[in-house]
């Protein structure tokens, strides 16, 4: 009888026993996810170096390389985490692309333009902003490399932390700059490459913003506000894409293939104009089929631009990973080669440095990359297809006029800017057709408060990431310094 009373009890506490269990299984799993993505990280990074000393042998350098490989691997991760979400982020935020296709996207095409396209843009990183002959030995210029590449991965891991979009070049240049200035002097800097580089703080971002909002402008009057869209949309549409595409081509020929085949800004435009004018003739038909039966609303062009959305992302990606591969690859192709005797030479890329820099590009995106991507394409203002590619079509349109002109420019605070533009375009628009209809209904201004509720931009975003560019090459900088100090010391 006695056991029969004790085992509800014992059945109870057992039950209670397991539930407190489960919750603590479950708040375990909680804690522990976040988790999950770092530690992939950090064992790609202790691959890394490992990778490296076995192939670079046993040498009284291996150590050093080793080193260098890891933090080179650590800024490829951060240089996926946020660089790429510019090429994404507008797909993602049109509902044109799926984060997950995204990823993938991105990921192929990163790691396609790293490895093909990308292994000569790395000498402006190694040479361009401190001389090397102005650092007497060469274990002074590993050190300012390697604090260089660690400086700048930790700025744009925070950057990253924050939300804020920072170009990784001008982290690179400002650690660079940072440890240059304490191992040479300020006379070893190159600052005219500097006056280049803070001019285009305001230039890169704002040719992008103007450049969208034009074209943004051109679809408005042509297609949206025009009485039968459809019809305005089959003759506009594949002119628009032949733009595009043409654009890509020029585009591609001079940030990527540029790298394999020399080609002159000549014969890049050459190849655009070919390009633009076949695709423009193969989309006439191929417009009017996907029109057929679309109602006449804004809703329905937006199928329209999907798939050119799509396509633009892509080759924005094989662009990005063929040259800002290098901010990752170039101070550690530096180390590689002043380990070797040779610095202030040509600065040759070895495959393994290559490797490591795409597939951390990749990780970093699969890893960390969809915050970013969703802040760039749905938090800073609202995207559809149209406006989406507004933004792509400009980036790479102001790229090409910034090489013409010899500018150096941020793809990042291209594509930001033009994201910017569109928002700002489409509040001054909206405003004044407001104006038109209340003057035109004779109704008062709205008050400023409705005013400000109505704005399509979030200020926040606009103010954070802005500061986030003016501080990235100063606070890279005086980290890198401080890093330098601090190794030459230990050494």
């Amino acid at each position: 009888m006695a056991e029969h009373d004790f085992e509800p009890r014992h059945l109870e506490t057992l039950d209670r026993d397991l539930g407190r269990f489960s919750a603590l299984e479950r708040a375990s799993g909680y804690i522990a996810r976040p988790l999950v993505a770092p530690g992939i990280a950090l064992v790609f990074i202790l691959l890394s170096g490992l990778a490296a000393a076995l192939i670079f042998g046993q040498t009284s350098t291996t150590l050093i390389v080793a080193c260098a490989a890891a933090i080179g691997a650590y800024m490829a991760l951060n240089i996926g985490a946020n660089d790429v979400a510019n090429n994404m982020g507008p797909a993602v935020g049109a509902n044109a692309l799926s984060m997950g296709g995204a990823i993938l996207i991105a990921a192929i095409f990163e790691s396609a333009g790293a490895l093909i396209a990308g292994g000569d843009v790395v000498d402006t990183i190694s040479k361009g902003i401190v001389s090397p002959d102005s650092i007497s030995a060469s274990g002074e210029f590993v050190w300012v490399m390697m604090a260089a590449l660690l400086a700048s991965a930790l700025w744009v891991n925070v950057a990253t932390y924050i939300g804020a979009p920072v170009s990784t070049t001008h982290a690179v240049v400002g650690g660079v700059l940072g440890s240059g200035v304490i191992a040479a002097g300020m006379a070893s800097v190159n600052w005219a490459m500097m006056g280049q580089i803070v001019a285009s703080w305001v230039i890169s971002p704002a040719l992008g913003g103007l450049a969208a909002a034009g074209f943004l402008w051109f679809i408005k009057a042509r297609i949206i506000y025009q009485d039968d869209k459809i019809a305005a949309a089959r003759t506009w549409v594949p002119v628009l894409i032949g733009v595009m595409s043409g654009t890509f081509a020029a585009y591609l020929a001079l940030k990527g293939l540029s790298n394999v085949v020399k080609i002159t800004m000549g014969s890049a435009l050459l190849i655009g104009l070919a390009v633009g004018i076949l695709t423009w003739l193969v989309m006439i038909p191929v417009i009017r089929r996907q029109s057929e039966g679309l109602e006449n609303r804004n809703k329905s062009l937006k199928v329209l631009f999907a798939i050119p959305l799509v396509v633009s992302a892509a080759l924005l990606s094989f662009a990005h990973g063929a040259n800002d591969v290098a901010n990752a690859v170039g101070p550690l192709a530096a180390i590689v080669e002043a380990t070797s005797g040779n610095v202030g030479g040509a600065v040759r890329v070895p495959l393994w440095v290559m490797v490591i820099g795409a597939f951390g590009i990749s990780f970093g995106l699969m890893l960390f990359g969809p915050h970013m991507i969703r802040m760039v394409g749905q938090q800073i203002t609202k995207l559809n297809p149209m406006r989406a590619y507004c933004v792509s079509l400009s980036a790479a349109i102001t790229v090409i006029i910034a090489s013409w002109l010899g500018m150096p420019v941020s793809s990042t605070h291209i594509a930001i800017g033009a994201i910017f533009g569109v928002g700002f375009f489409r509040e001054w628009d909206a405003e004044r057709r407001l104006k038109t209809q209340l003057r035109q209904a004779e109704i008062p201004a709205l008050p400023p408060e409705e005013r400000r509720r109505r704005k399509l931009v979030r200020r926040n975003h606009v103010l954070a990431i802005g500061a986030a560019w003016v501080v990235t090459v100063p606070a890279t900088g005086v980290l890198s310094a401080l890093i330098f100090v601090v190794i030459r010391y230990i050494a």
